[in-house]
């Protein structure tokens, strides 16, 4: 009696077999293009934080070399160890800028005079530092895919530490500058192309006042 009920099992035919598998194809299938275009929309989104906070961290770096433009101890060490600064800022017409400022090493137990330049090629932020003494030099790529990197210069015609007007470095002259505002504009690795098409270029702009030359 056993045997006879379970042959007399229904069973699943071979329509209700394929149907099925349709169903379960057509929900695995949505299932893995929404993971892809979620995982697409996070690249995008990391490429963008990535990109703004390069931005940023680039342009840090730039102000707290500029804000120390012109500065010069004037303490007994510092001249004994005969650190100069004669010309605190230069500015060119291709968009690059040379600051010099004087730093003491704790480490190293010295003054220094750092040389610092910004400057745009390929497409990339370059800082070149010269520190004397020692004497050394470095060269570092602080951003890259930049796609313009723009100085406005502050400046002072009637020596009352207030800015007149705000020129390009052409037209600055024997002006005295007291301040400069910056912007950066970067883009992330155009390699993806959801990157290329999603995302814009990220701008930073910034101002900083020269106070040490404004002091002099």
């Amino acid at each position: 009696m056993r045997t006879q009920w379970i042959f007399k099992q229904k069973g699943v035919t071979l329509i209700e077999l394929l149907v099925a598998l349709v169903i379960c194809g057509v929900v695995i299938g949505a299932i893995y293009r929404l993971f892809i275009v979620q995982t697409r929309a996070y690249t995008v989104q990391d490429q963008v934080v990535e990109v703004q906070q390069n931005v940023r961290s680039a342009m840090e770096i730039m102000l707290r070399d500029l804000r120390m433009t012109g500065y010069d101890d004037d303490s007994t060490a510092s001249k004994a160890a005969g650190i100069d600064i004669p010309t605190p800022i230069s500015v060119f017409t291709d968009g690059s800028i040379t600051v010099n400022y004087e730093y003491y090493d704790s480490v190293a137990a010295q003054y220094q005079r750092h040389t610092v330049a910004y400057s745009l090629g390929a497409g990339n932020l370059v800082r070149q530092r010269d520190r004397n003494p020692p004497g050394d030099s470095t060269t570092d790529t602080l951003l890259e895919n930049v796609d313009a990197l723009t100085f406005t210069y502050g400046i002072d015609t009637d020596e009352d530490g207030a800015v007149d007007s705000w020129v390009n470095a052409a037209g600055v002259g024997t002006s005295k500058i007291i301040a400069v505002s910056l912007t950066l504009t970067a883009r992330p690795d155009q390699t993806n192309p959801d990157v290329q098409m999603r995302v814009s270029p990220r701008t930073l702009t910034s101002a900083v006042s020269f106070r040490n030359l404004i002091m002099k």
